[in-house]
């Protein structure tokens, strides 16, 4: 792994981007920009992740990040939990519906990789 310089050069942030931009585009349309309220707790769990990503990494410590990225990870299931709502209501399709579970994931499983790399007695800032 390079060493990261900014938290805009974390792999995972930068997938957590793309997932946000993403989720606005499909709670802009149809019955989705109708219910308010799932929306703005689907919009506002999307951008937990990468918002908790470059929080953690600016605390400094090693500690701190990991504590972010947990509630990162933690974001990213409450997206997916989200998305089961919204396919049951025919808010997304099914291929959305896919589509956006399968980069979440993605994501999830960097965020993990990421908290395990951290646990590495050699990691440094």
């Amino acid at each position: 792994m390079s060493k990261i310089k900014r938290f805009e050069d974390i792999e995972c942030w930068k997938k957590a981007r793309q997932l946000v931009a993403e989720i606005y585009a499909t709670t802009n349309n149809g019955l989705f920009a109708k219910d308010f309220s799932l929306k703005e707790q689907i919009r506002r769990a999307s951008t937990s992740i990468m918002l908790n990503i470059a929080e953690g990494y600016a605390r400094k410590t090693k500690k701190e990040f990991s504590r972010f990225l947990y509630i990162a990870h933690g974001s990213v299931a409450e997206v997916q939990s989200i998305l089961y709502i919204a396919l049951d209501l025919k808010y997304i399709s099914q291929e959305k519906f896919n589509s956006l579970y399968v980069e979440s994931e993605e994501i999830s499983k960097m965020i993990s990789g990421f908290i395990k790399y951290l646990s590495d007695k050699n990691y440094e800032k």
